[in-house]
């Protein structure tokens, strides 16, 4: 059995408000164009989540439910780690591992360094940077998230807003 989880870097984030932690920074107006858009092109791919896992800092998730409103993926299922919010590999390694096995397909929502660090470590790949909204598609021959190791997954695609 193949399992498949895609990295997802949160789309282009705001900093017009000085005053705002971190965590509760918005997207842009570029970000609320990408996320969007990469929605669409993973809809025109066939993709079909079974699980949609996000950092619950608020540019993170809101790049979730666009994307979860363009694959018609309900919004009540959307799940969120604080795990996920600024981690680093062996964290969202850890994340990944939990991951229960009855889903298949994952669209895990992030932050840099972190993302790119993990999936360059998953896949034996020398991505320099997911930029903000970047898709990594990664593929696992595995039964279990539980046997998912650094340099056994597979880079299937990388997309992101400004590749066409």
């Amino acid at each position: 059995m193949t399992k498949i989880l895609y990295l997802v870097r949160h789309a282009k984030s705001s900093w017009s408000d000085p005053s705002l932690r971190d965590f509760d920074r918005p997207l842009n107006s570029r970000g609320k164009r990408d996320a969007p858009e990469m929605g669409r092109r993973l809809s025109e791919r066939g993709v079909i989540p079974d699980l949609m896992l996000s950092s619950p800092a608020n540019r993170a998730l809101t790049t979730c439910r666009h994307i979860a409103e363009k694959l018609e993926y309900p919004r009540a299922a959307i799940e969120t780690d604080d795990n996920i919010y600024h981690a680093g590999s062996g964290t969202l390694l850890e994340v990944v591992q939990s991951i229960d096995d009855t889903w298949r397909t994952v669209l895990l929502f992030g932050h840099n360094p972190g993302f790119t660090d993990f999936a360059n470590a998953l896949n034996d790949t020398d991505i320099d940077n997911i930029p903000t909204c970047g898709i990594v598609r990664c593929e696992f021959d595995v039964n279990s998230w539980k046997e998912v190791r650094y340099s056994k997954g597979k880079q299937i695609y990388f997309d992101y807003p400004k590749k066409k």
